[in-house]
């Protein structure tokens, strides 16, 4: 049976932690004279109003928990609300008066994909730009988690929504208490994104463009300040910081945890990272000859490695920042990066995408198929950390893999169908399923989702919500199982 009056109750407090967030934009708006803190004022107003009562009107939860289903629910209609609410801002503004427009701008900002339909950034009002940011860094690692660290002044409990929100299969706790793991969680995250906000802006950003620019790394989104994104900055001591964080941000944040407790040992254990590690520095190498041997780009050595690394990080962190335009390299390196839309990186990271570890169980286990092939009769589990995986995770694995593939057919379909191009509709629901930003086609790296149809925008806002939410959470929801009271 599901009770609707903690999903209202967390969705009142989502609401309002929303409103201040917005708030929080005030001092931008009034300190570069912008003429948005109206619109964002009345947009908060607005989230309160709604959220006040729904969280003071469903109090009696008579001590019972979230179950699964009702976790699930509140998840997805979270995220909806979320969406809903967040776009206001800019459609109060006239930054993006369509509604099409600004449900995709704010499903790009929360789901951390970085797809942009603003045409004009730099021009955009700056209060605008940090509640765009800020959409980035409320979505990175879910807003959803940061209410279980609140949840005793709810009354319920929250391990069913971490498990449902937490992106990437498994979701390990580095703490026995749930409420406990969220605080630890978002502690490493907010003195990651501080860290680099000092960093950024010590090395010559200023210090609006340092909050940003931050906040979209930590969160792996992708949203700039800039036209150019970071192409715009051409010191190199910013774009290796960026690099280094995005590449941090891109690691689960356990092992971060782990890391920063001294526990090496654990985190060189962790099959995943190793891969993820080895998986770059491999790609670098690589990219970095294709492109310093490529007969139309003459530039030193360092510069083709650093555009390399850049965009090979930004990518398989589905961060989506820009330095260089990847699909003027060649065919074969843009069809790479084609095919690292599929990648993503760390499960338990901000990062979207399939996640390396789905990856690594596939392929270790499609290997050990050929050994059970020769020797029948023998028991070939396959490990992970050292640690049998069970048949059920295994087969969880390869129904998400083929869910996945199906979404992308169907997505190309329905995209090409509405009047868009091969190129530009595979490259459009690869980076928007895997929230990634830049695709390829017409929606590469040097170029913008403004000129697409309401409908095809509305298919690829779905979309990206499908895949920050791991699929599962939204298509449970449209299954009969799901609504049976037992």
């Amino acid at each position: 049976m599901i009770s609707f009056r903690p999903i209202a109750r967390v969705i009142g407090v989502t609401l309002l932690l929303l409103g201040g967030l917005m708030l929080a934009c005030l001092p931008a708006c009034y300190y570069y004279h912008g003429g948005d803190e109206g619109p964002i004022a009345l947009s908060a107003l607005i989230c309160i109003a709604f959220g006040a009562p729904l969280l003071f009107l469903f109090k009696s939860v008579n001590g019972k928990g979230v179950n699964k289903r009702e976790g699930y629910l509140i998840v997805a209609l979270g995220w909806l609300a979320m969406t809903l609410f967040g776009m206001l801002p800019f459609i109060f503004s006239g930054v993006l008066p369509g509604i099409a427009d600004a449900f995709f701008e704010t499903a790009s900002g929360l789901t951390t994909t970085g797809a942009t339909v603003i045409t004009d950034i730099e021009g955009t009002p700056k209060g605008i730009l940090l509640w765009r940011s800020l959409t980035h860094w409320i979505g990175g690692m879910g807003i959803i988690v940061l209410t279980v660290a609140l949840f005793p002044l709810l009354g319920i409990g929250g391990v069913e929504l971490f498990v449902a929100e937490a992106p990437g299969p498994t979701a390990d706790k580095v703490h026995p208490r749930i409420r406990e793991t969220a605080k630890r969680l978002w502690l490493i995250y907010v003195a990651l994104t501080g860290l680099l906000i000092l960093l950024l802006w010590a090395e010559g950003m200023t210090f609006f463009d340092a909050i940003n620019h931050s906040m979209a790394t930590m969160a792996t989104g992708g949203f700039s300040t800039k036209n150019a994104s970071i192409a715009y900055y051409t010191s190199p001591i910013i774009q290796y910081t960026i690099i280094l964080f995005m590449f941090i941000a891109g690691i689960n944040y356990t092992i971060i945890y782990y890391g920063l407790k001294g526990k090496l040992k654990k985190v060189w254990s962790s099959d995943e990272f190793r891969a993820y590690l080895i998986l770059v520095l491999i790609l670098a190498a690589g990219i970095t000859i294709g492109v310093h041997n490529a007969p139309d780009i003459e530039q030193p050595l360092e510069k083709s490695f650093r555009d390399s690394l850049f965009q090979l990080v930004s990518v398989i962190t589905t961060t989506g920042f820009i330095t260089a335009d990847y699909t003027k390299w060649s065919p074969g390196l843009t069809m790479l990066f084609f095919v690292l839309l599929f990648i993503g990186a760390c499960a338990g990271s901000t990062a979207g995408g399939i996640k390396i570890i789905r990856h690594f169980v596939f392929f270790r286990n499609s290997f050990l198929e050929f050994k059970r092939l020769i020797h029948p009769r023998a028991i070939v589990p396959l490990k992970l950390n050292g640690e049998v995986v069970a048949g059920r995770i295994l087969i969880h694995i390869f129904i998400f893999l083929l869910l996945y593939l199906i979404l992308f057919v169907l997505g190309s379909l329905v995209l090409s169908i509405l009047g868009v191009d091969f190129m530009t509709a595979v490259g459009a629901v690869a980076t928007s399923l895997g929230n990634v930003g830049p695709g390829i086609g017409k929606v590469g790296p040097a170029d913008n989702f403004a000129w697409l149809s309401a409908e095809v925008k509305w298919v690829l806002s779905f979309l990206m919500l499908l895949g920050r939410l791991e699929i599962f959470t939204i298509l449970v929801l449209f299954t009969p199982y799901f609504w049976k009271s037992n």
